[in-house]
C-alpha cells in the first residue's frame, strides 16, 4: 500500500487521535501508512484509559497481560518485552512507558506497546561528591571522597520520570538512599547528583520542574528548563500536630513507611502514610496524607495547600474540595475531569488498596461524600484470552 500524503495523511492522524487505547493499538498495525500516522498523533486525554497490568509470579514469561476498564471481559497480551523483563519490577510509569528495575538494580525504561527500550546509566556511574561502588551483585559501597559512608543493598527512593512521546527525550529521577537525588537525561552516561536533596520523601516532575519533599518537611522546586537545573524555591514546611505526634509503625499496610499516633494504649487510632506531593493544573502544590482507621478500616485523606503558583502563601490551608479536578495520587497530578470520560471531579484516584488484603485495582475516594469505592475489580482467573 502506498504511503498517504497531504490532506489524506492529516485526516488519518485526526481520526487516530480520537481512538481509545485498544483501537489505537489495533489501527497502528493495519499498514505502514497507519503506523507512520500514529507516530504523529498527540492523543486527546478525553480518550485515555488506565490499564491494569498484573505482574505474575512466572519468571519465565516476558510478556504481560493488560486489562482495559472499558472492556471488562477482555484481556490483552503484549508481545515478548525482552530477556529479563519478567525478573524486573516496575517502579514508575509515564504514559505507556514503564521504569523497570532488575535484580542487579540496573534500570531501563520500556514502552509497553512498541517494545522500545532505553537503558539508563549504571548506578556506579555517579557525577558528584558521593561515589558508588558495586561490591557484588546488588550490594554497593557508598563513600564521600576517601571516607567510607555505607555498605549495604541499594534503595531507590521516590522514582519519577518523564518522556516526550515524539522526540523520546527523557529525564529520570530517584533518591540515592538518604544521601541525595540523582537524575539522567537522554544521552547521559552517568547519573548527576543534585546537592542539598538528602532524605528524599517524595518527588513530582511536571512542566520541566522538580518538586521535592524531604522527610524533615523541607520543600524545594528546581527548574530543569536549561542544561543546569536552577533552584527557584526553598522553604521549611509547616508540620501539623498530628504529624509531629506520629511514630513509625511496624505494620506496613499502606505501603512505604507508616505512622501511628503516640497514644498506642488505645485501640482506637488511625494509621498514616508518608506525605505525598501533588501538583495541580494551575501549578499549586498539595501535600496529601492517606490514613485508615485501625478498627473500622475507614479511609480518609488530609490535603493541604503548601505552595501557590500565583505567589507565596503565608499560611498553609486545608483543602476540602478539588472542584472539577480529579487527583491521580500515584502520578502526583490533578487533571480536569471534564476532559476525560468517566472521571469524577473532586475525587482522589489511587491504585491498590493495601489496607485490604487480596484486592487489586483502581480506587476512588470522594472528597464530597468521604466514601471509598473500588472503580474496577478483576479476577484474572475468570477472564478468557480475547484480543492481541
Amino acid at each position: 500500500m502506498p504511503f498517504l500524503v497531504g490532506d489524506s495523511f492529516r485526516y488519518l492522524v485526526s481520526v487516530l487521535e480520537r481512538l481509545n487505547s485498544p483501537n489505537f493499538e489495533r489501527a497502528k498495525s493495519v499498514c505502514l501508512s497507519w503506523y507512520s500516522a500514529s507516530r504523529q498523533c498527540v492523543p486527546n486525554p478525553k480518550y485515555h484509559i488506565s490499564w491494569l497490568i498484573p505482574f505474575p509470579k512466572d519468571r519465565n514469561n516476558n510478556s504481560r497481560t493488560l486489562f482495559n476498564p472499558e472492556e471488562k471481559q477482555k484481556r490483552y497480551n503484549t508481545q515478548d518485552l525482552g530477556v529479563g523483563f519478567a525478573n524486573s519490577v516496575c517502579i514508575a510509569t509515564c504514559g505507556s512507558w514503564l521504569l523497570m528495575q532488575d535484580p542487579l538494580i540496573q534500570c531501563c525504561i520500556v514502552n509497553l506497546f512498541t517494545r522500545e527500550r532505553r537503558d539508563l546509566p549504571s548506578l556506579e556511574s555517579q557525577l558528584g561528591m558521593l561515589k558508588v561502588e558495586r561490591i557484588i551483585d546488588e550490594r554497593f559501597r557508598i563513600s564521600h571522597d576517601t571516607v567510607r559512608v555505607k555498605s549495604n543493598g541499594m534503595i531507590i527512593k521516590s522514582p519519577a520520570f518523564w518522556i516526550d512521546e515524539k522526540t523520546k527525550d527523557h529525564i529520570v529521577f530517584w533518591g540515592l538512599r538518604d544521601w541525595c537525588v540523582v537524575y539522567a537525561k537522554k544521552g547521559d552516561t552517568s547519573w548527576n547528583q543534585i546537592p542539598n536533596t538528602s532524605y528524599c520523601s517524595d518527588m513530582v516532575y511536571k512542566d520541566h520542574k522538580l518538586y521535592f519533599l524531604n522527610s524533615d518537611g523541607g520543600f524545594k522546586i528546581l527548574d530543569f528548563s536549561d542544561e543546569i537545573p536552577q533552584r527557584i524555591l526553598k522553604r521549611g514546611m509547616f508540620r501539623s500536630r498530628l504529624e509531629m505526634a506520629r511514630r513509625p509503625s511496624r505494620n506496613n499496610k499502606l505501603g512505604g513507611r507508616l505512622w501511628l499516633c503516640r497514644r498506642v494504649e488505645s485501640t482506637d487510632y488511625w494509621v498514616f502514610s508518608d506525605p505525598k506531593l501533588v501538583v495541580t493544573i494551575r501549578g499549586d502544590v498539595l501535600k496529601v496524607i492517606m490514613k485508615q482507621h485501625n478498627m473500622s478500616k475507614e479511609w480518609s485523606f488530609s490535603v493541604t495547600n503548601i505552595y501557590k503558583s500565583s505567589g507565596k502563601i503565608k499560611k498553609y490551608k486545608r483543602v476540602d474540595s478539588l472542584g472539577d479536578e480529579a487527583m491521580l495520587l500515584d502520578l502526583g497530578i490533578t487533571v480536569p475531569s471534564c476532559e476525560i470520560d468517566g472521571l469524577n471531579g473532586n475525587s482522589i484516584y489511587f491504585s491498590g488498596c493495601r489496607g485490604r488484603p487480596k484486592t487489586n485495582g483502581i480506587f476512588i475516594f470522594s472528597l464530597e461524600t468521604k466514601k471509598l469505592e473500588q472503580l474496577h475489580k478483576y479476577d484474572c482467573l475468570s477472564l478468557k484470552l480475547d484480543g492481541s
